[in-house]
């Protein structure tokens, strides 16, 4: 019998399956629910429980973590009809680790206080490497004491847990992140677009320019897939469009004009509408490769 508090987690894709393998190997009890059940079955085989609604799911749980696609998935999850809100007990922490806006963010802490819960916006930054190796960066919205409540399954999830203010700072945190990612992307595929141009072999100009002021964690964890052909998502094209419109959104609300944001969501945007929206963000390359960049 495990001592530990029950947790209810909903959506185990890509990256959501390894975040709630890691709870269940730390020993916590897991009741999941994933539109797909498919994509459950190996949690299920490893001993977690099926539920058949993220409500029934938040029924059975002391505390809810989401990881789910589109706002409109967190706002369904969450506020709906039957939904986490209405179904938690009492005294029950909700944790939404979806990259969504501030404002609904915002809105859930609201409705989760006047329902005698509480709950933190939780986005994270590390991709499909990250959640298999738990190694996430996770950026935190919420009060002190439910960010002390959450901080045991994030140190089991990820690797920094940071609590960036109220209600809707994680998430706009997460939209920081988003923007320095889409410049470094750019950055990533001009930068072996141009050595291929130039002739250069791509794997040793990647791992020369690996020791320089040109490396980062996109540079290594994207540059060797570019260059071998794959394309499979860590991170979906057409969740990272979402992200970036969010960001573009926020932006504008506080007055900003980032140039390099809107060109970035325009390139993925017309990837996207290429039959990309299935494929990883550093499909990028394949809209250069086809010149349809201009």
């Amino acid at each position: 019998m495990s001592d530990r508090p029950t947790v209810a987690f909903v959506g185990t894709g890509v990256m959501g399956a390894s975040m709630a393998g890691h709870l269940l190997d730390a020993g916590y009890p897991l009741v999941v629910f994933n539109r797909t059940t498919a994509k459950a079955q190996p949690l299920l085989d490893r001993g977690a429980r099926w539920a058949s609604t993220a409500g029934e799911a938040a029924s059975q749980a002391d505390i809810t973590i989401t990881m789910v696609g589109y706002p409109h998935d967190v706002e369904e999850v969450y506020l709906g009809e039957g939904g986490i809100i209405e179904r938690a007990p009492r005294g029950a922490l909700l944790i939404d680790m979806t990259t969504s806006t501030p404002t609904l963010a915002a809105r859930i802490a609201e409705a989760a206080v006047a329902a005698g819960l509480s709950a933190v916006d939780a986005p994270v930054s590390g991709g499909d490497v990250g959640a298999r190796n738990a190694t996430l960066t996770i950026m935190v919205g919420g009060s002190d004491g439910a960010f002390l409540r959450a901080q045991p399954l994030f140190y089991v999830m990820g690797k920094t847990q940071t609590l960036m203010g109220g209600p809707g700072a994680g998430q706009h945190t997460k939209m920081a992140n988003q923007i320095g990612i889409a410049g470094t992307m750019l950055g990533l595929i001009e930068a072996l677009e141009y050595a291929k141009a130039a002739g250069l072999d791509l794997e040793r100009a990647h791992a020369a320019l690996s020791g320089g002021g040109a490396n980062s964690w996109s540079w290594g964890a994207y540059g060797p897939r570019i260059i071998s052909g794959d394309f499979e998502p860590g991170f979906f094209v057409k969740h990272f469009v979402k992200d970036l419109r969010i960001a573009l959104d926020e932006s504008r609300a506080l007055g900003l004009a980032l140039p390099g944001l809107e060109l970035a969501e325009k390139l993925y945007s017309r990837l996207q509408d290429a039959d990309g929206a299935e494929l990883g963000t550093q499909a990028l390359w394949l809209l250069y490769e086809r010149g349809e960049q201009e």
